[in-house]
């Protein structure tokens, strides 16, 4: 059964939401031994239909990096957990073809559910699997509990910490 949420702007500093609406999966099924390895930390990916997704902030916090490709981007949350989304598996490659920086910058506030990067799937599915990673790259000592795989919607809760 899924649980959906329905939240207001921002998150309670120990949730973390979907950055877009799509299909949540097992990291370990990541085909890229980086991140099904665990390599980077723990997480989960998502699988994203249609010809573009605007890929949003799963947290509130600092825009702690963000690659001028466009194809990942960090948030470090009021808590200190560390968060890193990476767009694709090896779309560094794509040198920000495809990808757009939607007006933050790195050392920005951001609140969950704030577009940060748009995709252009349907260009960048041609070359690269568009497997989309969120990964806890830093817990600063809390517990993760994900959510159980399946649809999700932007804004839904997919990870609690404690």
């Amino acid at each position: 059964m899924f649980r959906f949420f329905k939240k207001s702007a921002g998150t309670e500093n120990n949730q973390i939401v979907a950055p877009a609406d799509g299909i949540m999966f097992a990291i370990e099924d990541v085909k890229d031994d980086v991140f099904s390895q665990k390599i980077l930390g723990d997480g989960v990916a998502f699988r994203y239909e249609g010809e573009s997704v605007t890929i949003c902030s799963p947290a509130d916090g600092t825009l702690s990096v963000l690659f001028p490709t466009g194809h990942a981007f960090g948030v470090t949350m009021q808590n200190g957990v560390e968060l890193l989304i990476h767009i694709g598996i090896d779309t560094v490659s794509a040198k920000g073809d495809g990808f757009q920086v939607l007006g933050k910058g790195q050392g920005d506030k951001v609140t969950a559910g704030e577009p940060v990067i748009q995709v252009d799937l349907k260009k960048l599915r041609e070359k690269f699997d568009m497997s989309t990673m969120l990964i806890i790259s830093n817990s600063n000592g809390k517990s993760v509990h994900f959510e159980e795989a399946g649809e999700v919607k932007k804004d839904q809760t997919v990870c609690t910490l404690s």
